[in-house]
C-alpha cells in the first residue's frame, strides 16, 4: 500500500519568485519523489520559458543547480531532503492551520478495465498511444491549487534579501514546530499580525 502511494500522480503548481511573481507552470510529480526532485523539474521549465530579466535567461537556468534553488511552501522553507510523502503521511500543518501538502494519504483507486477499442476489435495506433499516454495533468490530485502557494526561489537572493518581506516572514522547516500555535515575531520581538 504504502507504494501504491508512493507511485501516485500528483500536479504541483508554481511560480518563480524574486520579488515578484512570475507564472512557473505546473510540474507533474509522484508522491514518492524528493523536493530537490521537483526543484530540477521546475529549473528546466524555468530555462524553456526563459524566465529572468537576463538577454541569456535561458543559459542561466540550465546552468543553475538545484542546490542554488528553495521552495517555499506557504512560508516554510522545505528542505531539499524530504519526500512528498513525508509531509502526505505525517499530515503536517504549517502556520494558520493549513496542511503544508494537502494530498490524499490512500493509494490511487485501480481503473476497473482497461480501455476498449473504439473500432470492431483491432486498435489503432492512436488508440494505443491514448490508452498507454499519461493522465491529463489538469485532472491530477493538486492541479486546481493556487500557484503562489508554491514558490520557487533562488537561493542567492534569498539570501540578499531575506531582511525584506516578505523572505522575513519565511522559516526552514521543523519537524518538531508547531506551526498550528506557534506566535510569529520579527527580529525586534514584536508579534506579527496577519488577517485571515
Amino acid at each position: 500500500m504504502q507504494e501504491a502511494v508512493k507511485a501516485a500522480e500528483i500536479a504541483i503548481p508554481f511560480i518563480f519568485y524574486d520579488g515578484t511573481n512570475t507564472p512557473g507552470g505546473t510540474v507533474r510529480m509522484k508522491k514518492g519523489d524528493f523536493v530537490w526532485v521537483f526543484l530540477d523539474k521546475s529549473r528546466k521549465v524555468g530555462a524553456e520559458l526563459g524566465v529572468g530579466e537576463q538577454a541569456n535567461a535561458t543559459r542561466a537556468w540550465a546552468r543553475v543547480g538545484v542546490d542554488d534553488l528553495m521552495i517555499v511552501r506557504g512560508t516554510v522553507i522545505i528542505p531539499h531532503h524530504y519526500d512528498f510523502y513525508y509531509f502526505i503521511m505525517n499530515k503536517s500543518i504549517g502556520p494558520g492551520g493549513r496542511r503544508l501538502f494537502d494530498y490524499s494519504a490512500e493509494p490511487p483507486e485501480k481503473s476497473a478495465a482497461s480501455p476498449q477499442p473504439l473500432t470492431g476489435g483491432l486498435i489503432t495506433a492512436a488508440e494505443a498511444k491514448a490508452t498507454k499516454g499519461l493522465p491529463d495533468i489538469a485532472t491530477l490530485e493538486g492541479a486546481a491549487e493556487d500557484p503562489i502557494e508554491t514558490k520557487v526561489v533562488d537561493r542567492r537572493w534569498y539570501e540578499r534579501n531575506k531582511h525584506i518581506y516578505p523572505a522575513s516572514t519565511w522559516q526552514d522547516f521543523d519537524p518538531e514546530m508547531d506551526y498550528a500555535n506557534q506566535i510569529r515575531k520579527d527580529g525586534g520581538g514584536n508579534t506579527f499580525f496577519y488577517s485571515k
